[in-house]
């Protein structure tokens, strides 16, 4: 029995360390990028080592059921060794929800996609250590699973966006291509406008010397007119 004790001591003790481990890493956050692939990887392993801590909680709490059954330990002790569990999965929901990992609260994706709380207890109960280690390598090769289906997604999204810059490049030097061609037709428009106003002056200004050309020679005959009827009459 006192084996058994000892086995959850040192389980809960790993989950300790474990979850002191994620901490720090959120803490090292800080001094990383925004963004880009560094920051991606690291928010990554910190989400499968919260899945991996969650699942030792299951594991912790499975073990203490089974002492609870045995009568290995008071009562006593059994709500002290439950009350850590929950403080420390306390501590692990509020270290999900720093990463968006909403799910976690309710645990429906801990092991995997539409799965209840009492079927992720009967997937690890009767479970020794390697046992959870490999349900562990399980829960880690989905997620891989889902990250490459994800990456696969963004490369394809990033293709497209990059497919749409280049068309829209593309109008762009159409667009400014036909402003120059508009500019230009417009600076011919107007050297042809001023010519046809110069045009237009000097037209008006050759009407007005012909019609007093007109004028004059219209006086002189006339006068010549009168002249020869008073002389022969």
């Amino acid at each position: 029995m006192a084996a058994s004790g000892d086995a959850w001591v040192r389980e809960y003790n790993e989950a300790v360390r474990l979850a002191d481990d994620i901490t720090n890493m959120i803490s090292e956050r800080s001094s990383l990028p925004p963004s880009g692939p560094e920051a991606q990887r690291h928010a990554s392993t910190i989400r499968r080592k919260i899945t991996i801590l969650g699942t030792r909680l299951d594991s912790l709490q499975s073990l203490l059921q089974k002492l609870h059954g045995k009568q290995s330990l008071t009562e006593k002790e059994m709500n002290r060794r439950r009350d850590m569990v929950n403080n420390l999965r306390s501590k692990v929901t509020q270290m999900a929800s720093t990463l968006n990992m909403s799910n976690f609260a309710n645990r429906d994706s801990l092991l995997g996609p539409e799965i209840k709380p009492a079927d992720a207890m009967s997937r690890i109960s009767g479970l020794d250590n390697q046992g959870v280690v490999g349900l562990q390598r399980q829960v880690m090769r989905e997620q891989d699973e889902g990250l490459e289906k994800l990456e696969e997604t963004v490369i394809s999204t990033k293709h497209i966006a990059l497919a749409v810059n280049e068309e829209l490049d593309l109008h762009t030097r159409l667009i400014d291509d036909l402003d120059q061609h508009v500019e230009v037709t417009d600076s011919r428009l107007q050297r042809v406008q001023k010519r046809l106003a110069i045009l237009n002056k000097r037209t008006k200004g050759g009407c007005s010397c012909m019609c007093l050309f007109l004028s004059v020679v219209g006086i002189v005959v006339l006068v010549a007119i009168i002249y020869m009827l008073v002389k022969y009459l």
